[in-house]
């Protein structure tokens, strides 16, 4: 039996702290996509179970699905790329072509909760609809290593391959090798016979996988990736790198973190023919999804991240009950300047308390409002990390700087 007062499995509570720094992700990352021309996006949560059934692959099974109180089949969204092109197949007529778009919101997947992956997470996708063109593909492929060189990283590294050069191996094999890194080469191969695929054949696919060169298209993209003025060394072609969706048609890249090792942390593809199984239309697209977990720790992990504490940069305490209204026009005039500001809300509690509860919270200075300074129209403006604290004219709000 769950525990009533701890999250499910895979599921996460966010205190302020770790909330503002997935704010500060979340913010910059808006910023990137919108400096190169992408516009939000959003879709349900819940989506007819049928949207998805058939276009991810095996990986199906990790489905959040159930019967809704209408007797319809329902499923947590899985991916926001498929929810997207029901969109972008409904809409195409009249959508800007080609059409940029953004999207940042939770994906539920039924999996194996461990580091860096959970059951609930979120999402930060940007595709480009309308055009098979290799350029479409390098721009997104250069918005992937531009957004991790914005936050700092110094070293990412892309690794690109193409789904056209695994067209004559299997899809069951192309999932097989999508793990040769994470598990090996011997378990590969166990992986395709325990499919069905017989052992001379599956040592066949796997060394025709090892062996590729790249393609005109994956020239074309790193010729284009110079162009934008990233290092040579932040792209490689990636003969073993196969991504495991099925909708997978030509580009496909993933971004990693050296200095950190594990996982990749943004996988991306060209998907030419999803929006067609889905509305009918023949609209080609592609783009990535980042996971923002993998990238907020990455990020943490090399000190990448703002120090955050409180959102408020001043307390107004209420030094009584009968000062309480004075308070209040005090933190208003605060605000107006320009200052985050929170008044204590409750006029009982003593000055000492409210002051503590200021420095629990990291807030950097309080004001003081005692009977004294509203006589003299005046505020005492307390710094909570040195002690020190200055008198100040009320009409000087706008002049003081914290």
């Amino acid at each position: 039996m769950s525990n009533p007062i701890q999250p499910l499995k895979g599921f996460r509570d966010f205190l302020s702290p770790e909330a503002l720094k997935r704010q500060w992700l979340k913010t910059k990352l808006e910023s990137i996509f919108r400096a190169w021309g992408y516009d939000p996006l959003e879709t349900p949560t819940l989506e007819p179970l049928e949207l998805f059934q058939g276009q991810i692959g095996e990986d199906e099974k990790l489905f959040y699905q159930f019967t809704d109180n209408g007797g319809r089949q329902v499923a947590l969204r899985y991916d926001q790329t498929v929810p997207t092109c029901r969109i972008v197949g409904s809409n195409w007529q009249s959508l800007p072509t080609p059409f940029r778009r953004y999207q940042i919101q939770p994906a539920f997947r039924a999996e194996n909760p461990q580091k860096g992956r959970y059951r609930e997470f979120l999402q930060a996708d940007a595709d480009i609809f309308g055009t098979d063109s290799p350029v479409a593909d390098a721009e997104v492929i250069a918005l992937s290593l531009d957004i991790y060189r914005q936050l700092g990283f110094k070293n990412p590294l892309v690794l690109v391959n193409d789904r056209t050069l695994l067209k004559t191996v299997p899809y069951p094999a192309i999932a097989a090798i999508d793990k040769l890194e994470k598990i090996g080469r011997d378990q590969v191969l166990a992986e395709m016979v325990a499919k069905g695929i017989l052992p001379a054949q599956a040592e066949i696919y796997l060394n025709y996988v090892q062996n590729l060169q790249p393609n005109a298209a994956i020239t074309a993209i790193f010729d284009l990736l110079k162009q934008y003025g990233f290092p040579p060394e932040w792209y490689r072609f990636e003969p073993t790198l196969a991504r495991s969706f099925s909708y997978s048609s030509g580009p496909i890249w993933e971004v990693k973190i050296p200095e950190i090792g594990g996982g990749s942390v943004l996988g991306g593809e060209r998907y030419d023919f999803l929006v067609e199984k889905i509305s009918g239309q023949k609209i080609p697209g592609t783009g990535f999804g980042l996971g923002f977990d993998r990238t907020l720790e990455a990020c943490q992990q090399l000190g990448l991240v703002p120090d955050y504490t409180a959102s408020a940069q001043i307390l107004v305490t209420i030094f009584s009950p009968e000062l309480l209204n004075n308070s209040v026009v005090l933190s208003t005039q605060f605000r107006q300047v320009g200052l985050a500001t929170e008044l204590f809300p409750d006029p009982r509690i003593k000055l000492e308390k409210q002051l503590k509860y200021a420095a629990k919270k990291s807030l950097p200075y309080a004001a003081i409002l005692g009977p004294e300074e509203a006589a003299q129209n005046t505020v005492v403006i307390k710094n909570l990390q040195t002690g020190n604290q200055e008198t100040l004219p009320v009409s000087d709000l706008a002049k003081w700087q914290p």
